[in-house]
C-alpha cells in the first residue's frame, strides 16, 4: 500500500532535519561486491557502509588519535 502525500512530505522533513547525505563512488562492480556483503549480514547498504566508516574511525581513534575532536556518532567530541 502506498504511503499518503502528508507521509511522504513528513518524511522528507524528518529525513531533511535529521541526516546529510554522503556520495561514494567506487570502481564499476565494486557496488554489487558491496551489496551483497550487506545482505549477508543482514544490513542495508547504507547501515553496512555507515558501520564500515564507524569502525575504521575507531581503529584510527585507537591507534593514532588522528581524528580527535571527532566522535563516531558525527558529533563534535570536543563539546
Amino acid at each position: 500500500m502506498p504511503i499518503s502525500e502528508a507521509r511522504r512530505r513528513a518524511n522528507e522533513k524528518y529525513n531533511a532535519k535529521a541526516y546529510e547525505d554522503l556520495r561514494v563512488r567506487v570502481p564499476k562492480d565494486r557496488k554489487a561486491v558491496i551489496q551483497a556483503a550487506s545482505v549477508a549480514v543482514g544490513e542495508s547498504l547504507n547501515g553496512y557502509v555507515s558501520k564500515a566508516i564507524d569502525e575504521r574511525i575507531t581503529r584510527q581513534e585507537a591507534t593514532s588519535g588522528a581524528t580527535e575532536g571527532v566522535s563516531v556518532e558525527g558529533e563534535d567530541a570536543t563539546q
